[in-house]
C-alpha cells in the first residue's frame, strides 16, 4: 500500500476515494491558481528542465540525491501520478458526472503535435477543468475541451491500449485526482524521469503474475513490458517468463500482449 493510500485513502485505494474528487476541493484558492499556469508552469518548465537533466544523466550516470528527493517532494505536494490497469480506468471514469478529451501537454510541449489522449473528469457539474488555460495549445476554450461520454472515454482509452500505451492518473496539487494520461515512456514527461530514477508516480495497486502451466516462453510480454521488469528463465520444459516484482508497474501490457493469456494480475 503507497503512501498515498495511507494519508489520502483512509487506508483503502487513494484514488477509489470520493472525497479526492469533491467540489469542496476547488474551493482551495491555491490550487485555482495552480491550475490556472498549469501547462506553462508545470508541464513548459518541467519540458526544460528534464531536457537538461537527462543530458546531466547521460554524462553522469546518476543525478544528486538532494536534486531527486526534492523533485519528488514537489511532485508529491503538486502533480504526482500513478500507474493503473485497465479495470481502474473503467472504475474512475465510469463514475464521473463529466469527462473531456484534451491534447498531451506533455507532447505539445516537446514536439508541438496535438495528441488527443488526455483526459480529466469532474464528480460534480462545477468542473475544475474549465480554469484550464487552453489557449497554451492555440486553441479557444471551447475548442480545446472536447465533452465526451464516460463510455466513450473508456472505450478510446481501450483503443490507446491495444497500441502500447500505458493509463496513469495524476492530481492537481494532491490529493485532487485531474488528470488521466494514456502515453508512452518516450512521450511522457513523468515516464520520462523514470530512466533518471527519480520517480514522480507510484508504481499501480497491481502486479502482473505468471501462469507458469499456461506461459510457453514466447517472449511476448517481455517484449511489450515498458519497464523492464520481464525477463525469462529455463525450467525442464524450456524457457519461462519471470516477473521481477519491484520492478513491475502494474500497468497490465504484458497480460494483453501474451497470445497464450500466461499472464493476469493480482494486488500487490
Amino acid at each position: 500500500m503507497c503512501e498515498f493510500c495511507t494519508k489520502h485513502g483512509d487506508g483503502k485505494i487513494w484514488f477509489n476515494n470520493a472525497a479526492n474528487y469533491g467540489n469542496d476541493l476547488m474551493a482551495d484558492l491555491k490550487r485555482r491558481d495552480y491550475i490556472k499556469d498549469f501547462f506553462t508552469s508545470t508541464i513548459e518548465e518541467g519540458a526544460v528542465t528534464i531536457g537538461r537533466l537527462e543530458a546531466l544523466y547521460l554524462k553522469k550516470k546518476r543525478l544528486p540525491q538532494r536534486l531527486v528527493d526534492k523533485m519528488v517532494s514537489q511532485a508529491k505536494e503538486e502533480h504526482f501520478g500513478q500507474v493503473v490497469t485497465i479495470e481502474d480506468i473503467r472504475d474512475i471514469v465510469g463514475k464521473a458526472a463529466t469527462v473531456v478529451r484534451l491534447p498531451c501537454a506533455c507532447r505539445w510541449a516537446s514536439m508541438k503535435k496535438e495528441n488527443r489522449c488526455c483526459y480529466s473528469v469532474s464528480y460534480t457539474p462545477d468542473a475544475w477543468y474549465q480554469d484550464l488555460d487552453m489557449g497554451y495549445f492555440g486553441l479557444a476554450q471551447d475548442m480545446g475541451l472536447e465533452s465526451i461520454t464516460p463510455g466513450e472515454a473508456i472505450s478510446q482509452m481501450e483503443k490507446i491500449e491495444e497500441d502500447g500505451a500505458i493509463h496513469t492518473i495524476w492530481t492537481m496539487m494532491t490529493p485532487f485526482v485531474g488528470a488521466i494520461c494514456n502515453c508512452k515512456p518516450v512521450d511522457c514527461l513523468g515516464l520520462r524521469t523514470l530512466s533518471l530514477n527519480v520517480e514522480t508516480m507510484f508504481r499501480g495497486e497491481h502486479v502482473a503474475c505468471v501462469d507458469e502451466k499456461t506461459c510457453n516462453g514466447c517472449g511476448t510480454c517481455e517484449e511489450a513490458c515498458h519497464f523492464g521488469a520481464i525477463s525469462s528463465r529455463q525450467g525442464t520444459d524450456g524457457f519461462m517468463a519471470v516477473v521481477n516484482p519491484e520492478q513491475c508497474f502494474g500497468c497490465g501490457l504484458c497480460r494483453n500482449s501474451c497470445p497464450q493469456e500466461a499472464l493476469h494480475m493480482v494486488r500487490r
